[in-house]
């Protein structure tokens, strides 16, 4: 029986030959039923997967958004891997929406500079690197927008107006229950009242 902690970063997975390398045994690695991988400051991390409600919180940003999505945009809930190789990262965003012509590939390993928005849920395993790496990363990599909701402090935190040097320029934070404005190129209300836990 394999016992994984939340959150374990691999041990010897340090990139020695670059972001490919670490890329290709990520594509063999072999994760429990229950986890996903991800690659988080040139290090493979593992961590569980959402509680169940999450799936509920997940559809309801996902009816909210599709009206705002533009033409040849789709928005999916993962499993798919996002890569910034500037930054070393590879990440598998719960809601993302991105134009059709990234999924255009044979390969697991998508473009992370096509994304047009990307949310993430917290979970005590994630928050940290939610709330502090993947800001940078998705603004450098020049993601329009990023949501977080952070489903232990019961609030949503929404970036916009990335800028080159891994800021952005917009930040608009409400707690759960209130509506939360959502930054072009989606410009609309996001309704959280359906976001806390049962």
């Amino acid at each position: 029986m394999t016992v994984m902690a939340e959150r374990p970063t691999i041990g010897g997975t340090e990139s020695r030959g670059g972001f490919e390398e670490l890329l290709g045994l990520l594509d063999e690695l072999h994760v429990p039923d229950g986890y996903r991988a991800e690659i988080v400051r040139g290090s493979i991390v593992v961590s569980p997967w959402s509680k169940g409600f999450y799936l509920r919180v997940m559809r309801q940003v996902c009816g909210q958004l599709e009206p705002h999505v533009p033409e040849s945009h789709v928005i999916e809930r993962g499993p798919f891997l996002f890569v910034f190789p500037g930054d070393e990262c590879a990440y598998g965003p719960d809601i993302h929406v991105a134009h059709e012509r990234v999924f255009e590939s044979e390969s697991n390993r998508l473009d992370g500079e096509g994304l047009l928005f990307v949310a993430e849920l917290t979970s005590p395993a994630t928050r940290s690197d939610d709330l502090t790496n993947k800001v940078g990363v998705y603004a450098k990599g020049g993601v329009p927008v990023y949501l977080i909701l952070d489903m232990q402090k019961q609030q949503a935190i929404v970036y916009g107006s990335p800028s080159p040097d891994g800021t952005y320029e917009v930040r608009f934070t409400k707690p759960f229950g209130e509506k939360l404005p959502m930054p072009a190129p989606l410009d609309f209300l996001l309704d959280t009242s359906g976001f806390t836990a049962p």
